[in-house]
């Protein structure tokens, strides 16, 4: 069994309040889980209006996949307008 762990810090800027930092977030989480299947979550920054860390995890029994779709993550979030992706970890346990 592999589990992988994916990381992601992102910057907000055109956010001005909570609400509609929360508003990104729960656009990214919802699209993320539809399209790949993982656990995703806000990890830390929680009343920081302007900045986010998200974690994804994936579980299977390939560590390949598992860093393919966390990838695939990755990409999909750089894609997305309303944020912009500050850094990122990958981690395979």
């Amino acid at each position: 069994m592999t589990i992988g762990l994916l990381q992601l810090e992102l910057s907000i800027p055109e956010s001005r309040s909570l609400k509609s930092k929360r508003r990104v977030i729960k656009s990214i989480k919802d699209r993320t889980r539809s399209k790949f299947n993982v656990s995703i979550a806000e990890v830390d920054d929680h009343d920081v209006w302007d900045r986010a860390v998200l974690a994804v995890c994936c579980v299977s029994t390939d560590c390949r996949f598992c860093n393919e779709t966390l990838s695939k993550v990755v990409n999909l979030v750089e894609s997305n307008h309303g944020s912009e992706l500050c850094d990122y970890h990958i981690e395979m346990i």
